[in-house]
């Protein structure tokens, strides 16, 4: 879906994040409250020839790199990452792609990022304090992943 084009800047409070599915491995379900880490950054070599008429050098790209991301959401007892993390841990290659969708105030998907080949890297636990108040519960989840297309 190629992004709609507008006069004002889309929010960046309403979006959804939807997992694809892995061989043996069910949905995730629930919603993330951010999303962070989508990047990529190009690597350039230097080259320069001796016939070059200018005395500085070339700029040539060649490989890329691809940030990690970080989802965050409260905690709801689901267990679906868990059950994720603990095949890749032990061996299984389950990637998936997981898609981003932005959406406009309407509710209507208007742009999607996709994370190719996504896995798990690092799961951190909610932070907790007997303190009360009415913090939330919440938890982070990193991904690798091998490509991101804008789409």
């Amino acid at each position: 879906m190629p992004a709609i084009l507008r006069d004002n800047p889309y929010g960046a409070f309403k979006f959804n994040v939807e997992f694809g599915p892995v061989t043996g491995g069910g949905p995730i379900r629930g919603g993330f409250s951010d999303v962070s880490g989508l990047g990529s950054e190009i690597n350039y070599s230097e080259y320069r020839e001796g016939t070059d008429l200018t005395n500085t050098v070339r700029k040539v790209p060649n490989t890329f790199k691809l940030d990690e991301v970080t989802l965050k959401r409260g905690l709801i007892g689901s267990t679906e990452i868990f059950a994720w993390i603990k095949a890749v841990r032990e061996g299984q290659y389950q990637p998936r792609s997981v898609t981003i969708v932005l959406l406009d105030e309407a509710g209507d998907p208007v742009l999607e990022i996709v994370l190719t080949r996504a896995q798990p890297k690092k799961w951190i636990g909610p932070t907790l304090a007997a303190k009360g108040g009415g913090e939330v519960a919440m938890e982070e989840l990193h991904l690798v992943h091998e490509g991101l297309e804008y789409q």
